[in-house]
């Protein structure tokens, strides 16, 4: 089973992706594009153009777990802007309110007991 922990790191693609990539061809994007090692247990997050669906890749130290999670009816209404940057880093809580559509910025969420490297 895949959790989401607070210890998770979680990377956002901020450019869409073509979903007809599976999980090797996602892993090289992750290597290529974003600069990480798809190996390190790190949740990546990827959109489609359309803004209707999300992959998730990560590693668990056995293998790859790839989600898809498509919506029926609307589109994504947050996704972070293109500021230059390949990633945009999010807490396991800002991501579980993502995968509900909502917005993770405007979400009154307890501050966190610690700080979380990203």
């Amino acid at each position: 089973m895949l959790q989401l922990t607070a210890h998770c790191k979680v990377l956002l693609a901020t450019e869409p992706v073509d979903f007809r990539k599976g999980m090797d061809g996602l892993a090289a994007l992750c290597r290529q594009r974003l600069l990480s090692n798809p190996m390190t247990g790190t949740v990546f997050v990827f959109r489609n153009k359309r803004r209707d669906a999300l992959k998730i890749l990560t590693y668990d130290g056995q293998g790859f777990w790839l989600c898809t999670k498509r919506l029926s009816t609307g589109r994504f209404k947050w996704w972070p802007q293109v500021n230059n940057q390949a990633t945009h880093p999010l807490i396991a809580r800002e991501l579980s309110v993502l995968l509900w559509n909502g917005n993770p910025a405007q979400a009154a969420l307890a501050p966190d007991w610690r700080k979380i490297a990203c």
